[in-house]
């Protein structure tokens, strides 16, 4: 372009170039910043040791001797550095696993925070902000710190909160935890909306509220619905049609129900894209051995996916049907590991299974006959827990060490995700659990009254003490009325 076909635009044009374009001084070198924050190499480390044993042992005396403990041994603690534009380190925090060398259970503690002498004032609030994201990238589901009592309000306004008071070295400090709220976000965001939306519609009918099926009056049927989100359809087409089936399955055995058939509507661009969900499909109807009765297909249009599932029981198991005392038990499959591209959100427990031991997952629910149950999806393992407890008009404590995991998977993420075949069940304590395959089965909470509990899910952690998870109602539908049939 030539500058006058620019530059010699009338003023309209000059100022729509002014909104409109990014100006940049580039006669001005943009400010280097005076820190930045990182995960510490081995000199990191030696110099964060040097700084916290000069301010806790030499300085400040909490120490005597040496400040280094068994957290410094375990190789699963981190240590962020604060350094300087020339590289010098100008403080550093220290965090990790709450029990140095045991189960690391989603319950991360900081500690030995520190700061250089001469350091900027923002270096220790920035260190801070940055162990909290970090142990919610690696997983936990509760980040503690004792504090020095002078410290309290700066944590305070991080957004920490204080559970208590203690002394260290013969100086007071006190308790404090950083809220993590990913458990309580996936169900708000999921379920939240659903008391609202159903207002009036009464899906399942009496005793069937928040289930996974409905079943059809007068008949033996149970049928269930699920759409797949319309861009994991778009990115990764087989693995959609798979969990289009997959979800239903489970939705059926949730229930006590055995599946009889599919029903499929799918869209697409083209029909090369199209055939490519449809793959998924047809490779999950062989693999449990339903077939799939007819559906629809649409060509043109943007990529979507609903699957409707018809299966058969006289004795269908309510979510609501949990009362205070029931046991709360999860059967997960914990084989296989995460989808590839969609890591601590999907586990793929089922593309490797054979028939068989997908129909013992699958049927363990019936074989049981418990008071409730509800399968594990979109709102996670806390979340599904939530919604069978508001339906049994009851409260639940989870025990955090007593969950099944996988081992290539966190606890938050765990926590949070789609675990491909997962049950949760409520019961008197002493019902046998049925058998469920190559799935791992262990009794991991309870339900309580709701009147009696300040928060819907508490989560209970190996010291004894709760922490809350889920403070009010996931789906607002209510709890169960009536008998199920």
């Amino acid at each position: 372009m030539r500058s006058h076909d620019l530059l010699g635009a009338g003023r309209a044009d000059t100022a729509s170039l002014v909104r409109n374009v990014l100006l940049v001084d580039h006669r001005v070198a943009p400010r280097a910043p005076a820190w930045r924050i990182e995960e510490a190499d081995a000199a990191g480390r030696r110099a964060h040791d040097q700084l916290r044993h000069r301010a806790f042992v030499v300085e400040q005396g909490l120490f005597p001797g040496g400040d280094r403990d068994a957290a410094d041994e375990d190789p699963r603690t981190r240590v962020l550095v604060a350094r300087g534009a020339d590289g010098a380190v100008l403080g550093g925090v220290r965090l990790g696993p709450a029990d140095p060398g045991g189960a690391d259970v989603g319950w991360w503690t900081g500690s030995r925070l520190v700061a250089a002498p001469g350091a900027p004032p923002g270096v220790g609030p920035a260190l801070v902000r940055a162990a909290c994201a970090t142990a919610e990238e690696a997983g936990a589901l509760r980040f503690d710190a004792t504090v020095q009592d002078r410290y309290e309000r700066l944590f305070t306004r991080l957004g920490w909160r204080r559970t208590g008071t203690t002394a260290l070295g013969g100086r007071p400090h006190v308790e404090m935890t950083w809220p993590i709220g990913r458990l309580a976000a996936l169900a708000s965001t999921t379920k939240g909306p659903l008391g609202g939306l159903l207002a009036g519609l009464r899906p399942g009918g009496a005793g069937f509220v928040g289930d996974d099926g409905a079943p059809v009056p007068g008949t033996d049927v149970v049928a269930a619905c699920d759409a797949i989100l319309p861009s994991m359809v778009e990115r990764d087409p087989e693995w959609a049609g798979w969990c289009g089936v997959l979800v239903n399955v489970n939705d059926l055995s949730a229930m006590g129900a055995g599946p009889l058939g599919l029903l499929d509507a799918v869209a697409g661009r083209d029909a090369s894209f199209t055939s490519r969900v449809l793959s998924g499909l047809r490779a999950a109807s062989a693999a449990w051995g339903v077939p799939v009765l007819g559906g629809h297909t649409q060509l043109g249009t943007p990529a979507a996916l609903s699957v409707t599932a018809l299966g058969r029981t006289d004795r269908p198991v309510p979510a609501g049907g949990g009362r205070p005392g029931h046991a709360v038990r999860l059967t997960a499959d914990l084989g296989g590991g995460w989808r590839r591209g969609h890591t601590g959100r999907q586990w793929d427990s089922t593309t490797s299974r054979t028939t068989e031991e997908l129909r013992l997952i699958g049927s363990a629910v019936a074989r049981t006959a418990p008071a409730a149950a509800k399968d594990v999806s979109m709102a996670g393992l806390v979340g599904t827990l939530g919604m069978l407890a508001e339906a049994s008009g009851c409260a639940a404590v989870l025990d955090v060490a007593a969950v099944p995991r996988p081992d290539g998977a966190s606890t938050g993420d765990w926590f949070t995700c789609f675990p491909g075949s997962a049950f949760l069940t409520a019961d008197v304590p002493e019902r046998p659990v049925a058998p469920a395959g190559p799935a791992t089965t262990a009794t991991c909470g309870e339900l309580v009254p709701a009147d009696g509990a300040a928060e819907l899910v508490s989560l209970r952690w190996p010291d004894g003490s709760l922490t809350p998870a889920l403070t009010g109602p996931v789906t607002g539908l209510g709890p169960a009325t009536g008998d199920a049939p």
